[in-house]
């Protein structure tokens, strides 16, 4: 009849056991991961895309004009929103989530390709920095941002009373 394994003979036996699944001093077999949950907040989630989508060639900007606009008057505001998660909104669950984004293109890109390279960087982005899976990301091209446009910068947008026209450069 074999002898009953003592503790020491069992690590001895089991080299290749890790820290994680070896009981810990306090007695409990659950690895560490196990105890305990991770909530990501939607501003993350929301954070990160703008900016994985923003390193696209062929963006030229998030959100439509509106929301553009009422952002650029919000970064204004001390404690206001940061304009990186602007056009961005996501549905966060424990283990998954959906995003949708609102794009300027620049003239010249072609659209289909650059909201495929958006859609590729935002879910490797999110997937590998929050390890919630991306089930969705839909893409909204509100705009075509042309070259010869006069350029009316955000700020400029935002100081305008309501009520005039901005002037033209």
């Amino acid at each position: 009849m074999p002898d009953t394994p003592t503790p020491a003979t069992l690590h001895k036996a089991a080299p290749t056991a890790t820290p994680a699944a070896m009981p810990s001093s306090s007695g409990s077999s659950r690895p560490h991961a196990e105890r305990g949950r991770t909530a990501m907040a939607v501003g993350v989630v929301e954070k990160i895309a703008g900016m994985a989508a923003r390193e696209v060639t062929g963006i030229h900007a998030l959100g439509s004009g509106l929301a553009r606009t009422f952002g650029a008057m919000r970064d204004k505001v001390p404690g206001g929103r940061s304009s990186i998660g602007r056009g961005i909104k996501a549905e966060v669950g424990e283990k998954q989530t959906a995003i949708d984004i609102a794009l300027v293109v620049e003239y010249g890109a072609v659209i289909p390709e650059v909201a495929h390279q958006v859609r590729e960087n935002i879910i490797d982005a999110v997937e590998r920095l929050t390890g919630l899976e991306v089930v969705e990301v839909n893409i909204a091209v509100n705009d075509v941002h042309l070259p010869d446009e006069p350029e009316v910068e955000e700020e400029e947008e935002a100081s305008i009373p309501s009520g005039q026209r901005p002037k033209l450069k």
